[in-house]
Order: structure tokens, then sequence, then C-alpha cells
């Protein structure tokens, strides 16, 4: 799941629903792994298959209309619980990017420690790339994550987005926190001798 962020030119998958909690992302009964491998397939679970498995016809992942590596969700995505499988499952299904107007905290930090882009825009702007997911499923929307821009290609309005300067550091260099601490080993051990 480890990859550099750039820039990112996608179509995008619009869900806009709010208040979508970590339970609607992955459900409580596929928590039981510890590995992030497979939780893609899961991803909105009991919004994508009825009580047989089969595919639920009108849920967008199962609408060959949309695609694409970002996800475009109503505001306050993420809320309940902390579980980290909501973000593997994000990250598992593919999607590099999610864009909303308000995420729940401990789930913002899950996604950007899971190598996902958690893009909060306004609410007009959010409203406009709804519309033109809709008009045009077709429409693109770049991600600068250098510059901190969202764009809707289609009409060319974009937006400045903020991101923690430390993960966005990490992000650009395909790091974990881990890989951070191994690339300053040096100065942390300079640190520690030269204050112990």
């Amino acid at each position: 799941m480890k990859q550099k962020f750039n820039i990112i030119k996608s179509t995008c998958v619009p869900l806009p629903l709010e208040n979508v909690d970590t339970d609607q992302i992955i459900p409580a009964r596929y928590l039981k792994a510890t590995d992030k491998e497979g939780f893609g397939d899961n991803l909105f679970r009991d919004w994508r298959y009825d009580k047989e498995g089969k595919p639920v016809k009108d849920f967008v992942l199962n609408d060959p209309t949309y695609g694409g590596c970002i996800l475009v969700v109503g505001k306050n995505f993420g809320s309940g619980s902390s579980r980290e499988h909501a973000a593997w499952a994000i990250a598992g299904y593919g999607f590099r990017v999610v864009i909303s107007s308000f995420f729940a905290d401990i789930h913002k930090n899950n996604e950007l420690n899971n190598f996902v882009l958690p893009v909060v825009v306004s609410e007009s702007f959010l409203a406009e790339l709804f519309q033109g997911i809709y008009d045009n499923p077709k429409m693109e929307v770049e991600v600068d994550l250098p510059n901190q821009r969202v764009t809707n290609l289609a009409t060319g309005k974009s937006e400045h987005f903020e991101i923690n300067s430390y993960k966005k550091h990490c992000l650009v260099n395909g790091l974990d926190d881990i890989d951070f601490l191994l690339q300053n080993t040096d100065k942390i051990e300079a640190w520690e001798s030269k204050n112990n």
C-alpha cells in the first residue's frame, strides 16, 4: 500500500451520504484479521451486497458508470469507532484520495497512515464536484499534494487543502512512521548522545 504521492488525476466515485461511520465502511464482523490484505473486498459490504452475497445493482461501487481512485463523500466521513480497518478497506479497494467537507479526526489520521489522502473542501466545492460527476462520470479531478490544491478539471475551479507537514512529507516520499524514523537514525542517535 505504500505509494509515493505527487499529482493524482482521476475520475471519481460519488457517495453523497453524510455521517458514514466506520461500521458502514467495514462491518465489525470483518475485523478479526490483523493483516491488511483482502479488506477492500468488504468495503461498504452491507451496501454492496445483499444477504445472499449478490451485488446490489444500484450501489455506486457496483455501477460501471463510475470509477477511478478518488472517492467523493458527504460530510462527517469516518465517524464512529476508531477501527483502522476502515482505512485498510478504502486503500485495499484502490482509492488513493477521499474528498469530503469534514472527516472524523481519528479516521482522517488512519487514512493518512495507510497512504490514502483525505482532502477537506468547502461544502460548495463538494456540491459542485457531486453535480459535475453526475453530469459527466468521465469528469476528472486533479489532486496536487505538493501544492495542496484540488481542481475540478471540468470547470477549472480549485481549492487549497490543509495537511500536516509531517504527513505530507511522508506521503510525498512514500514513508510510513517507521521508515521516517529509520531515515533519521543518525539524527536521533546524535540527539541522544548530546542530551544524555
